[in-house]
């Protein structure tokens, strides 16, 4: 399937290690998943965390998007495995929406393929950074 050309992703140089382990060991047990994100990571621009917008996201982000095709708006907070909750609005960075939202910004369009296979096009509507006063993880 052809893909239409991507958004700019940039990841935090401090997080990238964590990332690229994570998507290792995750190689056994979701090859698609894993590959995906190693695929992110390759091709994005890696920064200082200090260089990084604050309206890309990233590790402890709250993001806002649009499901085009149901006109549907979701927030999220993307977050490290352990300390996902999916009720609570925390999806982990190693889901098929967390790979895909990692290092995009704000305005950013793409396609994002589900769990169940559906390709959807998603816009980010907003990215806001981390809170200064949030416990560290």
């Amino acid at each position: 399937m052809a893909r239409k050309s991507r958004p700019q992703v940039t990841i935090a140089r401090e997080t990238l290690d964590r990332l690229e382990r994570l998507a290792d060991g995750m190689l056994a047990r979701s090859p698609d998943l894993a590959g995906r994100l190693l695929d992110e990571l390759t091709r994005a621009r890696i920064v200082p965390a200090a260089k990084i917008g604050a309206d890309v996201a990233g590790i402890g982000s709250t993001i806002t998007y649009r499901d085009e095709a149901t006109g549907r708006d979701q927030t999220i907070t993307l977050v490290w495995p352990e300390d996902a909750d999916i009720a609570a609005g925390r999806a982990s960075v190693m889901t098929p929406i967390g790979v895909a939202l990692l290092g995009l910004a704000a305005g950013a369009r793409f396609t994002w393929e589900t769990r169940m296979g559906e390709t959807r096009e998603l816009t980010v509507l907003s990215v806001s950074p981390p809170e200064a006063d949030a416990p560290a993880a």
